[in-house]
C-alpha cells in the first residue's frame, strides 16, 4: 500500500525566509549539493531548498529558494526529494490535461506537445513508488528540446489514477497494464516511435510494459533512473540495510511470492519476482537502453543496473553516478543528466 506520509526524516533547526536560508541536521541527504524539493508537515508544505551555504557543528545551512505552501517557519521536520517541479505550468510550453482509459477506469495524465507539430515522436514518462507524475517533470525540458511529446501517466494507486481491489502496489507486475494504456493512447493519437522511461519502480514497470505490450514494435527506447531491475536483489538490500536477520528475509519473500500469504500481505495475489528479474531476464530485453543510476543510492542498489548493462552491452548504455543517491541524479548534476539523455537521444 503506498505511504500515506512518508517518514520527515530531516531535522529542521532554524528557518529565516527573509535571508532566504534553512538549517538542516547535517545527514546523507541534506549535504548533497543540488536543488531539491522540501516536503514538511506530512506533506502540507512545500518548499525549494538550494546550494550549501555552510556546514558546521552537525548543522548544514541552505539556501531556501521559495515556499510553495505551508508555514515552513513552524515546521521542525521534512523530507527531502528530489521530486522538485509540480506543474507543467512552471515551463514555458504549453500543456493540456488528459484522461488515458487504463483497465481500472480513466487515469489523469499531462500531455506536453512536442513544438514541431508534425513530430511523432512520444516519450511516456513513469513515475515511482509513493510519488505522483510530478516527480517526472525535471525530463521535461530534455525531451522537449529533443523534439517528444511528453505523457506524464499516473497509475493505480498512485493517489491520482484508480484504485486496484486490493489497493496495493505490485511492484509493477499489474502497473504496466495502466502504463501499456497509455502506449495506446499514444499510438491512437498519432506516435510512431515511443521512448519510456522510468524512474525507481516505474523503471520496473516500463521493462515490463517493453517486454509484454502487444504494441512494443514503436518502442525504440527506454530511459531508466534508479530503476529497479531485479526486486529480489532490491528487497533484500534494503532489508539488509534494516539490520532484518536473514531468515525473516527468506520467509518474507515466500510471504510476497505464495498465494498462501496474501491474507498476511493483503494483496489479492502474490507477486511474481522472477518476472520482475531482468537480471535473469537480460535475454528478454530487445529495446535499446540509457540507464543512470548513483553508487551511493541508498535505496536501489546500482548492482542490478551494472550486471544488466555487463550482460547486456549490446543495447544498454550505463552512466553511473558516485554522489546522486536515489532519483536525485538531475538534481545533483543537472547538465551531466540532461546531456546524457540528450546525447543518447540523439543516436536512437
Amino acid at each position: 500500500m503506498p505511504p500515506r506520509h512518508p517518514a520527515e526524516d530531516a531535522r529542521i533547526e532554524s528557518v529565516d525566509v527573509e535571508a532566504g536560508t534553512i538549517a538542516l541536521q547535517a545527514t546523507a541527504d541534506t549535504l548533497l549539493p543540488g536543488r531539491y524539493s522540501m516536503w514538511f508537515d506530512r506533506n502540507g508544505g512545500h518548499a525549494r531548498i538550494g546550494e550549501i551555504i555552510s556546514v558546521a557543528d552537525g548543522l548544514v545551512t541552505r539556501s531556501l529558494l521559495e515556499v510553495d505552501y505551508g508555514d515552513i517557519e513552524t515546521a521542525r521536520t521534512g523530507r527531502i526529494s528530489g521530486w522538485y517541479h509540480l506543474h507543467p505550468r512552471e515551463f514555458p510550453f504549453p500543456y493540456r490535461d488528459v484522461s488515458i482509459a487504463t483497465p481500472l477506469g480513466d487515469a489523469p495524465a499531462w500531455l506536453i506537445p512536442a513544438s514541431d507539430p508534425e513530430s511523432t515522436r512520444w516519450v511516456i514518462q513513469v513515475h515511482g513508488r509513493a510519488v505522483r507524475r510530478g516527480e517526472t517533470l525535471r525530463a521535461n525540458r530534455v525531451f522537449h528540446e529533443s523534439g517528444y511529446t511528453s505523457l506524464l501517466v499516473s497509475y493505480r494507486n498512485d493517489g491520482d489514477a484508480p484504485r486496484s481491489a486490493d489497493g496495493r502496489f505490485r511492484l509493477g507486475e499489474t502497473e504496466w497494464e495502466d502504463v501499456d494504456a497509455a502506449l495506446s493512447y499514444a499510438v491512437n493519437a498519432g506516435a510512431t516511435s515511443v521512448v519510456l522511461m522510468g524512474w525507481s519502480m516505474g523503471g520496473a514497470t516500463v521493462l515490463q510494459v517493453a517486454t509484454r505490450s502487444s504494441m512494443r514494435h514503436v518502442i525504440d527506447g527506454i530511459v531508466l533512473d534508479s530503476p529497479v531491475i531485479d526486486w529480489h536483489e532490491t528487497l533484500r538490500y534494503r532489508s539488509t540495510q534494516l539490520h532484518i536477520p536473514r531468515p525473516v528475509q527468506n520467509a518474507a519473500l515466500a510471504t510476497l511470492t505464495h498465494d498462501w500469504g496474501n491474507v498476511a500481505t493483503g494483496l489479492q495475489t502474490s507477486v511474481d519476482l522472477d518476472r520482475l528479474d531482468f537480471v535473469t531476464r537480460s535475454g528478454d530485453l530487445e529495446t535499446r537502453t540509457l540507464l543512470l543510476h548513483s553508487d551511493d543510492d541508498g535505496y536501489v542498489s546500482s548492482s542490478s543496473s551494472r550486471r544488466l548493462a555487463e550482460l547486456r552491452p549490446d543495447i544498454v548504455t550505463f552512466v553511473p553516478f558516485s554522489i546522486a543517491r536515489h532519483v536525485k541524479l538531475w538534481n545533483y548534476d543537472p547538465e551531466r543528466w540532461t546531456e546524457s539523455i540528450r546525447a543518447w537521444l540523439a543516436r536512437l
